[in-house]
């Protein structure tokens, strides 16, 4: 039985779209729920997956004959999750740089082979010890649950939107216990836009994924080191020293992961299962020389706090987990960089105290609120996230005195890495998505001719602001429809002008939504 055409009607979409505020609330609430269970599953997926990795390991160890053995089954995995991404493409990598692409309407995805396809495939990676996170499989598994309800209940393309950002939100809150974080990465770096009826529904995608989750695994946060003292204020001027370090290192992460990329594909020789069978091969060598990089890496923040490991080799682990995290990445197994990173900043944040102990007397007290200041300033840096870093690393150790330091490291790290000009990682590993072969085509011959709104909010200083709605060059196939100032709305006519703070919808084709995105953003968000 065919779907009803009424969904593509323009009158349809925005009488719709005067009840999203209602609307959404309710369909956030099923899409958290769904979303958080199968994030749930997920977790206690690769919880067995890291049992079964140290049995494996120790067992391996024992015998020539069980190392072989181990080395055989990696390959097994590697051939399976070649298999896994042949058959489903889009589950390759994160995760999240695919959910911003489809929300831009640049690209698209079939939720019915990536929510099986990445789950089994994240699973798979971690059984083998590669250096991979579980948050941006998570985010993605969660945004095609809110794909999946919004066609099971045929929905248009704008509500789509808008649940698979409650599903990224969900996904995010539900893999480290983090609601608030979930819901501000979601806004702030997938959808990319505030609006009320969108944040209303995210945060309730975003607290019922937690709460089912927290219901059944816990209230634990993800770090449970303990922090003793706030860090005097006579230390302040080492935040912004690290905040630098940490924007200078964060950049050569980015540089790092997309070289690794390159790499692998200049090797014409190398299959995408080939580039795996490397990734793993990778894993089993280090399970016999440096088990403690294998996996994502929360044991080594659990040893690096208790003062476990010494200055030598807090260096060589930052060096070995950095080489080892860009070559299973760079492999494309589906896997992400959210863990790995935050391990990388605390090492990063331990080496910086350790060394401050010695030579600028740091007292050896605040060693561990370095390490946890260095994990959001370098995913700030990185991800060029600050509010989502912040937020998220309040929630994950449970600790509520840190906030201002987590501010200044932040602030510093966003400040060094964008001099630096380094675009953030999502970005640019979208980009190189786009520039795949038939992406393109791909995403044509799928889509259809429904309408689609999205929301803008004009900035002070961009190119649109004190202008009138008929002296700006609109993209084309794009109808300004709407207009809200001072939580009125208004019918934007030829003389409107244009304020900061305005919010505008605008409506365009599914076949153009990707191009007018980046052209409103420009005229929204730029001075150019």
């Amino acid at each position: 039985m065919k779907k009803k055409k009424v969904r593509k009607d323009t009158n349809h979409t925005l009488r719709r779209a005067q009840h999203f505020p209602v609307i959404l609330i309710a369909e956030g609430l099923l899409t958290g729920a769904v979303g958080g269970l199968i994030v749930l599953l997920y977790r206690m997926a690769l919880e067995y997956a890291a049992q079964g990795l140290d049995k494996a390991i120790e067992m391996a160890g024992r015998t020539p004959l069980y190392m072989a053995g181990w080395f055989a089954v990696l390959l097994v995995l590697a051939v399976l999750t070649g298999r896994l991404i042949k058959w489903e493409p889009m589950i390759s990598g994160s995760g999240i740089p695919q959910v911003e692409g489809e929300i831009q309407g640049k690209l698209t995805q079939n939720w019915k082979k990536v929510l099986p396809a990445k789950f089994i495939g994240g699973f798979l990676c971690l059984l083998g010890g590669l250096s991979l996170g579980r948050e941006g499989p998570s985010i993605q598994l969660g945004a095609m649950a809110g794909k999946g309800i919004s066609d099971i209940l045929d929905r248009g393309r704008t509500e789509e939107k808008y649940l698979m950002t409650c599903g990224a939100s969900a996904g995010l809150s539900a893999a480290f216990h983090a609601p608030l974080a979930g819901m501000m990465f979601a806004l702030e770096e997938v959808h990319k836009g505030f609006t009320v009826s969108i944040l209303i529904s995210v945060m309730t995608a975003s607290v019922t994924a937690d709460y089912m989750v927290s219901h059944i695994i816990g209230l634990e946060p993800v770090f449970t080191f303990q922090l003793e003292n706030v860090l005097p204020q006579k230390y302040y001027w080492l935040l912004l020293l690290l905040g630098v370090i940490l924007g200078a290192a964060g950049v050569f992460y980015n540089w790092g992961m997309l070289k690794a990329q390159e790499l692998y594909k200049k090797a014409a020789c190398l299959t995408a299962t080939g580039r795996l069978v490397i990734a793993f091969l990778s894993a089993g060598l280090l399970a016999v020389v440096m088990p403690s990089v294998l996996g994502s890496g929360h044991g080594l923040i659990e040893d690096l706090t208790a003062g476990k490991i010494l200055l030598g080799t807090a260096v060589l682990t930052l060096v070995i987990k950095f080489l080892f995290s860009a070559v299973s990445f760079g492999s494309g197994a589906p896997g992400g960089i959210f863990f790995p990173l935050l391990i990388l900043g605390a090492f990063i944040g331990g080496i910086f105290a350790m060394a401050a102990e010695s030579f600028l007397g740091l007292d050896v007290g605040y060693m561990n609120n370095f390490v946890l200041l260095a994990m959001a300033g370098f995913f700030t840096a990185v991800v060029r996230a600050p509010l989502t870093g912040i937020i998220l690393l309040f929630e994950m150790s449970g600790s509520v005195n840190q906030m201002l330091s987590l501010a200044i490291v932040s602030v510093s790290a966003y400040i060094a890495a964008t001099l630096l000009k380094s675009p953030p990682i999502y970005d640019s590993l979208l980009e190189r998505i786009l520039e795949g072969p038939n992406q393109v085509h791909e995403r044509d011959k799928k889509v259809n001719q429904q309408k689609v709104l999205s929301d803008f909010v004009i900035m002070s200083g961009s190119c649109v602001e004190k202008r009138m709605v008929r002296e700006i060059e609109w993209p084309d196939n794009c109808l300004l429809v709407a207009l809200l100032r001072d939580g009125k709305e208004r019918i934007p006519r030829g003389k409107t002008i244009l304020l900061a703070g305005d919010k505008i919808t605008v409506m365009t084709d599914e076949r153009s939504s990707g191009y007018v995105h980046d052209k409103m953003e420009k005229l929204c968000y730029t001075s150019i």
